[in-house]
Order: C-alpha cells, then sequence, then structure tokens
C-alpha cells in the first residue's frame, strides 16, 4: 500500500516537473552592467493580435489576461513564439501577471525592453505609464509610482508595427505578404528579452568605459538614477581575483573616473582579454546603495592615413555579413549558445570579425564577441525607409542614438554604420542633410570609434570609413573595377551621385554573395530558382572554391583596401549564399573555406598577378 502511494506520488511529482517548460532566455540580458537581484519576465504571456487596431477603443489596456498565450521574447510571427503568424500584423496586445517581492519595498522597480517593434505603450493596472517609439532600442521604465511591494499587478503591452509606411527603421523585414529575394519574414512586438530589477534611489543608472590605452588607463563616466551629495562611487579594475585598480569619487553626473592599470593587457580577436569590473556607490554611513558588475577590454580603434589600427597596429578586417536570423526565432535566437555558436562558426570560417547587418544585435551577442575576440560593426536596422521624409529622419535619428548610447562600452564594437545603400534620389537636399546628421551625431556621441556613414549606396560629405559594395564575380573584372586608376580615383559605384573618395580608410564592405544551395529540404517548396545569390550558380565545389578564392585574393591583393566583408555567414530564407545554411550546417570543406579567408596579403598578390598573367595568354 505505501509503495503504490510512493509511485503515485512520484509520478504526480515526474507529471508536474514534465509540464513546467523551461523559461527562455532566462541569462541576465545586459551583461555589462549585471545586478544579483532581478526577475525574468520571459515565458508565457497571453496576447491579442489586433488587426483592425481597435484595441484602444476596447480598452484592452485593462485586460487580465487575453485568450492566446505566446511565449515571449519570441515575436509571433516565430515558430517559438507558439503561433507562427507570417501575414502583416499591425497591432498586438500582451498581457502577464508582475508579481513585485516584498523585498524591493522603497526601491525604483525598472522594468526592462530589450526589444520591442516598434511604437510600444505600457499599461500597469489599466493605467498608461509610457511609451517609447523604436524598434531596435532597448529601454526601461520606472514603475515605482505604479505598483507596490508584496503585490501583483497587471501588465499590458501595446505595440504597433508598419514596416510597409516606410517611416520607421524596419531592416530586412518584408514589405510583401511573403519573404523575397533578400528581404524576409517580419519581426512585429516584443522580440527581445523583458526583465525587471530593485534600484535604490541613489543607485546606478548607468557607466559608461572608454579605454585609454596610450595613457593605461579605463575613464568610466557614471550616471545615477538620483544623486546624494554623501555618497561615493568606487570602481574596481580587476585581473583574475588581483586587484589592478581602483578609484572612489563622489557620486556625482559630472564625475569621470580615471583608474590606472598597471601592466596592461590588451584586448583583441587574438587575445581577448577581459578585466573584471565592480562598481560601488556607497552611503555616508558606509552601507551599500547599489552594486553592479561590469567588464572591459582594455584596446583601442584608429584610423591613420587610411589604414585601421587595432592597439597602435595596423589590422585588416576580415569580416563577414550576420543578419542575425534564425529560422524558428527571426530576430530571436533561441537559447544563448545559439548566440555563442554563430561566432564560433565565424570563426572557424577564417574571419576575424563581423558587420553586423540591418539589425541590432542581442547584448549577450556582444558579451560572446568580447569573450571569444570577434571585431563587430554596429548598424542600425534602416535600409527601405524614405530617407526624404522629416518623419522617417527623426524617427531614425532618435532610434540611433538610444543604440549608439546602449553599446558605447562593448570592447568588440569597433565602427558605427548607420545607414545601408542610400539608393533613393535625394529630394530638397533631404536624404544628404539626414546623412551627415547621423555622422556628426554619431561622432559626438562617440569619439572613439571611426563611422561607416553609408555602407555602400550614394556617399555624401563625410564619412571615416569609405565603404562600398561589389558583386562582380568574375575575377579578372572585378580586379579592373577595384584597382586605382593612373588619376588616383578608386572604384566609386556612383561617381555621379557620391562624393568622391578623399584618402579615408577604404573597405570592401559586401562582395561575393555566391549562390550555392546544397540540398532543398522539404519545408524549402520555393523553387529552386526563385532562391536569391549573385550570379550564374557555380556548377561544382571546385568551381565554387575557384571563385571564392580569387575574388578573395583580388580584394586582398589591392594596397588601399584595408579591409573586406564577405556576404555572408549563414542563409536566410530564400538567400542561399551563405558559408553555413540557415540551421548551421556545414555546406564546405571547412579547412579550405579557412585558408581562403586567413590567406596572407602578399600570397594573394602573387596568385592575383599569375592569375592575370593566364588571362592575358
Amino acid at each position: 500500500m505505501k509503495k503504490s502511494i510512493l509511485i503515485a506520488v512520484m509520478a504526480l511529482f515526474f507529471t508536474a516537473a514534465q509540464a513546467q517548460p523551461t523559461q527562455p532566455r532566462s541569462e541576465y540580458p545586459r551583461p555589462q552592467f549585471e545586478r544579483a537581484d532581478w526577475q525574468c519576465l520571459n515565458g508565457t504571456w497571453t496576447c491579442e493580435l489586433d488587426f483592425g487596431q481597435s484595441g484602444m477603443e476596447n480598452k484592452l489596456y485593462e485586460s487580465k489576461g487575453f485568450g492566446r498565450n505566446i511565449t515571449v521574447p519570441f515575436c509571433p510571427e516565430s515558430e517559438l513564439s507558439g503561433i507562427g503568424h507570417k501575414d502583416f500584423i499591425p497591432a498586438i496586445w500582451y498581457h502577464r501577471t508582475l508579481s513585485i517581492p516584498q523585498a524591493w519595498d522603497g526601491q525604483h522597480i525598472l522594468l526592462h525592453f530589450a526589444g520591442v517593434d516598434y511604437r510600444t505603450k505600457v499599461f500597469i493596472d489599466g493605467k498608461e505609464v509610457f511609451e517609447h517609439f523604436g524598434g531596435a532600442a532597448s529601454w526601461a521604465v520606472d514603475i515605482s509610482r505604479y505598483v507596490k511591494a508584496g503585490s501583483s499587478h497587471q501588465l499590458v503591452v501595446y505595440a504597433q508595427d508598419d514596416v510597409r509606411s516606410r517611416l520607421q527603421p524596419g531592416g530586412k523585414q518584408s514589405r510583401r505578404l511573403h519573404s523575397y529575394e533578400c528581404f524576409y519574414t517580419r519581426v512585429t512586438g516584443i522580440w527581445a528579452p523583458v526583465w525587471m530589477e530593485p534600484v535604490q534611489k541613489n543607485g546606478l543608472k548607468n557607466v559608461r568605459i572608454t579605454p585609454d590605452l596610450d595613457n593605461s588607463q579605463f575613464v568610466f563616466e557614471p550616471e545615477f538614477l538620483e544623486t546624494d551629495a554623501e555618497a561615493t562611487f568606487t570602481v574596481t579594475v580587476k585581473d583574475g581575483q588581483k586587484v589592478v585598480g581602483s578609484k572612489t569619487v563622489r557620486a556625482s553626473n559630472s564625475a569621470y573616473v580615471a583608474v590606472p592599470v598597471k601592466k596592461v593587457k590588451t584586448w583583441s580577436p587574438e587575445t581577448p582579454f577581459l578585466y573584471d569590473v565592480e562598481y560601488t556607490v556607497s552611503g555616508a554611513e558606509g552601507n551599500i546603495i547599489d552594486n553592479v558588475r561590469a567588464y572591459a577590454g582594455m584596446r583601442k580603434v584608429e584610423l591613420r592615413q587610411g589604414v585601421f589600427y587595432l592597439n597602435n597596429e595596423p589590422y585588416y578586417q576580415r569580416l563577414v555579413l550576420d543578419q542575425g536570423y534564425y529560422p524558428d526565432g527571426q530576430w530571436t535566437a533561441p537559447t544563448d549558445e545559439a548566440l555563442k555558436q554563430d561566432i564560433v562558426l565565424a570563426k572557424e570560417a577564417g574571419f576575424n570579425g563581423a558587420r553586423l547587418h540591418q539589425k541590432v544585435f542581442d547584448q549577450r551577442y556582444f558579451y560572446w564577441a568580447d569573450h571569444l575576440g570577434y571585431l563587430t560593426w554596429g548598424e542600425s536596422p534602416s535600409w527601405e525607409m524614405d530617407w526624404t521624409n522629416q518623419i522617417a529622419a527623426r524617427n531614425m535619428i532618435a532610434e540611433w542614438e538610444e543604440c549608439v548610447e546602449r553599446d558605447y562600452s562593448v570592447p568588440c564594437l569597433v565602427a558605427w554604420s548607420p545607414l545601408n545603400e542610400t539608393w533613393m534620389e535625394d529630394v530638397d537636399n533631404q536624404r544628404a542633410r539626414l546623412t551627415n546628421d547621423l555622422y556628426f551625431m554619431t561622432r559626438r556621441l562617440d569619439r572613439t570609434r571611426p563611422v561607416v556613414t553609408t555602407s555602400g549606396g550614394y556617399h555624401e560629405g563625410f564619412t571615416d570609413i569609405y565603404a562600398e559594395h561589389t558583386y562582380v564575380q568574375d575575377p579578372v573584372a572585378l580586379y579592373h573595377q577595384l584597382e586605382m586608376k593612373p588619376d588616383g580615383s578608386v572604384y566609386n559605384h556612383f561617381p555621379d551621385k557620391s562624393a568622391p573618395w578623399k584618402g579615408e580608410a577604404y573597405m570592401i564592405d559586401e562582395f561575393g554573395g555566391i549562390r550555392w544551395v546544397q540540398q532543398m529540404k522539404a519545408k524549402e517548396v520555393t523553387p529552386a530558382e526563385q532562391f536569391w545569390g549573385y550570379g550564374k550558380d557555380p556548377q561544382s565545389l571546385d568551381e565554387y572554391y575557384q571563385r571564392l578564392e580569387e575574388q578573395v585574393n583580388v580584394i586582398l591583393s589591392i594596397p588601399y583596401i584595408t579591409g573586406f566583408c564577405y556576404t555572408q555567414i549563414v542563409d536566410v530564407e530564400l538567400e542561399k549564399n551563405g558559408i553555413y545554411t540557415y540551421d548551421r550546417e556545414r555546406k564546405f570543406d571547412m579547412e579550405r573555406i579557412h585558408r581562403i579567408f586567413t590567406k596572407s596579403r602578399e600570397q594573394a598578390r602573387q596568385e592575383v598577378d599569375k592569375m592575370l598573367k593566364e588571362r592575358d595568354k
């Protein structure tokens, strides 16, 4: 009798354990500014797709639960959300209950959203508490006035999204019903982690980290929720368990805290050393007001006479285009490990970094890039906006400012690229004005990194890196396109509509894109001829390798080109020009691929000379 009861209890326990889903993306979302006390809000919410946009009239903000479950942080278009609705979703409502711990009494309670596309309103118990514009930016709302410690409250989030308006940044999201060419499944509403944390009123809001390699110090700029004249701010820098630098100052928003570090260790893709950092805010009596863990990398990025320097040494950037899409999550990686694995795969292919294309990437991605040693370019999802429209320009500028501020302290991030291929004809000089506004704004926000104002397309007056795209497939034709002309001019795709190259660092930051369909899976019902890629398909793997190697050789061989970015690391939906499949499976002999992308410039020059002589025969 007792044995049967025990078996029944164990069976009940096992069933309950099976019924409890693992909380998705439960790691701390902001690893360079981490507190111990926080609450992950990812998981099961309820939602309603508001196709008629009548939810406000129907007072859905007063909801205590909708009729459909959704798994946050995955967008409703994704399979991981549990919905997978691929048609246009003009608006969506979310609901979940917030339980505020009693221990958080008397503190500021910050509700964080790492990404909601596009216009968001937040309601607590039916009352609107915040509105935000911008699908790529991360933001937080202080809900302290609207909640009570030890109580539960109704959280409702409303998101509107309209990529077809061309007035908002949307990146590669398709403006047609289905995906086509290099435009992919849309992303609506919450697509990145949501979490909540308590902060004392005199606690930290943010800290900017500037590495100063030449003077062997880090400079920290703290920002506080509220300031207290008696409070102090302490920065401690560690190499493992050893303290290598520390300083205490008054807790002031005007403080610049320079912390010298002895026997500096630099960060690079080859040696990605990171210092552990701790911030402590203390009261007059020595009580701890706030404690935050961080990390920092000592590295310097600079351009000298058209050459990219890393840590005062010339450094050739061998980048790959990464669009950050996943077959089951769209903009959202299914796991933290998936973010790490994308970088591992790219390094296996021979790349030392990535141009993060038309999407603002997860802060956990930067964490892994920092730890694994991998350069990145930060880019806005700005493509296909109406640059001549002043509302679009305002939306772009405001969102981009938030994105630059968020990732300022990231060691692996070495360039900013706000615009991609601005093909649209100018009207009343509005496109040119926006382009230059973005350049100067980005430089004011961050004077430590170069700005690639426009990647490809029409170049306006100001940029630090002159970046061009070419998908010429024949290597001899590619060489003659890119070789410096006798008058000192270089390849400019639109010379009649662009500012000329003035000796800036010059990169080919899109090339290749060779289509190779390893095999068509059952779920890929699209005819193969609709798959996207550049040039005619190679007829064999040997032909693929030869074309790829010859193109890479050409770019490496040309002296004024200071780096490249190959299109692309993985296939994305219909676009089949990745080094790996969309499922991150290998398509090629990776040792051979690695040798191609890591080849020395001298060897490449010799092979190009030989190729040109053979073609001239």
